[in-house]
């Protein structure tokens, strides 16, 4: 019986051999494999007798109609078509590199990150790589990761609940984004001392839809308190619509303090004073472990990294 070596060099297996494995398995003949690989049949054999004297065992079994891998070359193949695609993805992202990078990539996003991270990041990448088209969608968490999961975005700046739960995503946590309840300058509310929720219950509140991350975790902070939802309330999540809102109204809306702040520097919106303890977790820029990205959106992905860390 056969044995693996104890110790593999890689150096050992040439880029041929991958090759060749693939195409025996695929043709089921030496001869129809070489050539396909453009190599004699002699040459074919060699490389193959060398792989196995390399391994220690038999890749495939010699028959009257051919050839049959072996459990040991089923293996083995499966890991040649990975290597062969992994380096045809390298050739091909310097290829697109040196002509001038182009492409598309398509980013969702959550309305925290659409404020800051995602504009900084494209516009550092059309400064890199001006021919690269992105293209940019807002939506809740949830919508995004589905739409991540059917294929229809390369990346996604989102909330996740658990993301231990999706093993087919991968995950890296931004920074937690701090919350406040927001109302318009001059609002009541904002010059009063010693504000309670017992003062902003009965006020019209605008929310997002049920289901959304931060109205659930509001839901919970409120129930915590041994208080009820407020019942006047307006549902919706586009940011327009709830800066108009309160511009123009006496209600208010918890939103993230990174979002408002040129709303409160250009005066038009107010913190109120209460303390609002909203833990959503993080958002993270989120990818799917097995979706292997074009160029372009690799360099996306790479300058949303980039910024993030700054």
């Amino acid at each position: 019986m056969l044995n693996l070596p104890s110790q593999f060099n890689p150096s050992h297996i040439k880029t041929r051999q991958l090759e060749l494995l693939v195409q025996l398995d695929e043709k089921k003949s030496v001869l129809h494999a070489a050539y396909a690989s453009h190599m004699t049949q002699s040459a074919a054999s060699k490389l193959l007798c060398e792989l196995e004297e390399t391994l220690g065992v038999k890749l495939f079994l010699r028959h009257s109609r051919g050839v049959e891998s072996t459990l040991y070359g089923e293996i083995l193949v499966q890991h040649a078509r990975s290597a062969l695609a992994e380096l045809k993805h390298a050739f091909d992202e310097v290829s697109a590199l040196k002509s001038g990078l182009s492409g598309q990539a398509a980013i969702g996003t959550v309305v925290t990150s659409a404020i800051d991270l995602v504009p900084k990041a494209v516009a550092t990448l059309k400064l890199r790589f001006p021919q690269v088209l992105v293209s940019i969608e807002m939506d809740f968490s949830e919508a995004l990761v589905h739409r991540l999961q059917e294929g229809k975005l390369d990346m996604i700046i989102a909330r996740i609940h658990n993301p231990a739960d999706l093993k087919d995503l991968h995950f890296v946590p931004l920074e937690e984004a701090s919350h406040a309840v927001f109302a318009r300058a001059g609002h009541p509310l904002g010059r009063k001392r010693g504000l309670t929720w017992d003062d902003l219950l009965p006020q019209t509140w605008v929310l997002p839809p049920q289901g959304n991350v931060l109205r659930d975790r509001l839901t919970l902070l409120l129930f915590e308190k041994g208080l009820e939802m407020p019942r006047q309330l307006v549902e919706t999540s586009a940011l327009p619509v709830i800066t108009s809102l309160l511009e123009m109204s006496d209600m208010i809306a918890p939103l993230p303090k990174k979002v408002v702040q040129p709303y409160r520097q250009f005066g038009i919106l107010k913190q109120l004073p209460i303390r609002l303890d909203l833990q959503l977790g993080p958002a993270g820029i989120i990818t799917r472990r097995d979706n292997k990205l074009s160029p372009s959106a690799r360099c996306v992905l790479s300058v949303l990294h980039e910024e993030a860390g700054q």
